[in-house]
């Protein structure tokens, strides 16, 4: 199939099976937005399951709009001088049929980069619920979700994601968001935690998962969704396998690595922490998939899972309240992934040597820059939208919803009626029938 292109006269060449490809992987990054709502649902406590669901689902509609009208321009469109962001060329999805600036090879229709690049920027958000669990006012979340996928998801998207952004242009290696979506949603976490302060009764009061079978679900869901994300961002069918069987590769090393450590620690590997692990992994793995073999993928795997598991208690040092360990999982996951391509990336596989494949320091140079970047922007910007929310409209619902539960306070709603089970309900009606 034909269309219209940059420059003018150039005709580009779609193919059927790549942009089949791109469009079910936007499928499969879709699905891990629900599956990270079960994942973080089953770790807060009851009375507060379905103010997280509807976060993560308010969220899928607020960015995904975000995207089409303006983010997906900021990020993707003609730069605008210097490589930090892109105009507004494609506002509203206008000029579609056109090329992605600066794209060489491009072989899907845009639009079809376009829905695979939102989902990222879904779930990028989505993930900002695990540190502001137990206690985010709804519309604050939605004026915050709004703002921050704009003002702080789309320029760092820019600079890493666009082939004219400059921290692409200057060599940094990101295959699929180990800097975008991991530390950014790491590091923005910890500073929406931090204008929002901490939980009623942190960290004295025991705040366990109420429910992990939903969060085994759920990340079970992410694991099978990951596919997409790291494999979808070949962009090709035909380049998708090695990104695929690394990502399935380093989420298992995670795994046991995580559980290894408990084991150590504690004496008893939990379901928890394999879960964690799980993703840790996946995490990790993220920016490198593409570019290391099978060596590098199960040592980021390893390194991950177990720094990851130790990041952990990171919180209670230092008084963070990030309440699902966003931090610890997606921001030190994300840390270890991005800089490990600076060590184990090859050529033979896709991209630049890095240190151990003779490479020399350049390209761990540029790993380091694109790190301390995502940190500090993330960090600034984040703090800056969040502590402008409340200001304007206060971010945290009052002492008594909080004791109350969030999905009564905001909802009017909760997850599960054990009222049925009480004598003379529902549940008591059907057992006296056998």
């Amino acid at each position: 199939m034909l269309s219209g292109s940059v420059p003018k006269g150039v005709l580009l060449r779609y193919n059927a099976g790549d942009t089949a490809w791109v469009l079910v992987s936007a499928a499969l990054v879709l699905f891990m937005t629900p599956g990270l709502a079960l994942f973080y649902g089953g770790m807060v406590r009851r009375k507060h399951v379905l103010a997280m669901l509807m976060q993560n689902f308010v969220a899928m509609a607020v960015v995904g709009l975000a995207w089409v009208w303006l983010s997906y321009s900021l990020a993707f469109g003609p730069d605008v001088g210097g490589g930090l962001l892109g105009d507004l060329h494609f506002f509203a999805l206008s000029h579609i049929s056109q090329a992605v600036p600066g794209m060489a090879h491009q072989t899907v229709p845009q639009v079809a980069f376009v829905v695979f690049q939102m989902m990222f920027a879904v779930i990028t958000a989505a993930l900002l619920t695990g540190s502001a669990a137990d206690r985010l006012k709804f519309g604050a979340f939605v004026v915050f979700v709004l703002v921050w996928s704009v003002v702080v998801y789309a320029p760092m998207a820019h600079w890493v994601f666009s082939p004219e952004g400059w921290l692409a242009r200057r060599g940094v290696e990101d295959f699929a968001g180990g800097t975008v979506v991991e530390i950014t949603s790491g590091v923005s976490g910890a500073a929406l935690a931090l204008a929002l302060g901490r939980r009623r009764g942190w960290p004295h009061e025991l705040m366990r998962p109420h429910n992990v079978p939903l969060t085994v679900l759920g990340a079970g869901i992410l694991w099978f969704g990951w596919f997409g994300f790291n494999a979808g961002s070949a962009l090709s069918a035909g380049g998708a396998g090695n990104a695929f069987v690394n990502t399935n590769t380093a989420t298992a090393a995670a795994l046991l690595a995580w559980v290894l450590v408990e084991k150590l620690r504690t004496g008893k590997p939990t379901t928890l922490g394999a879960a964690s692990g799980a993703v840790a992994g996946a995490v990790a793995i993220t920016p490198a998939c593409g570019f290391v073999n099978t060596v590098g993928a199960t040592v980021i795997g390893l390194v991950a899972g177990g720094l990851c598991a130790l990041a952990v208690s990171l919180k209670f040092k230092l008084g963070v309240d990030d309440s699902l360990d966003v931090l610890a999982v997606h921001g030190v996951g994300g840390f270890v992934g991005t800089l490990m391509v600076g060590l184990f990336g090859t050529a033979a596989v896709g991209g630049a040597n890095g240190l151990f494949y003779g490479g020399g320091a350049g390209l761990l140079g540029h790993q380091a820059l694109a790190v301390g970047v995502a940190v500090g922007w993330a960090f600034l910007a984040t703090s800056a939208v969040a502590w402008g929310v409340r200001a304007v409209m206060g971010l945290r619902v009052s002492p008594e919803a909080e004791v109350a539960g969030l999905d009564i306070a905001l909802h009017e709603e909760t997850a599960y009626d054990f009222e049925a089970l009480a004598p003379g309900g529902f549940g008591s009606s059907i057992g006296s029938r056998h």
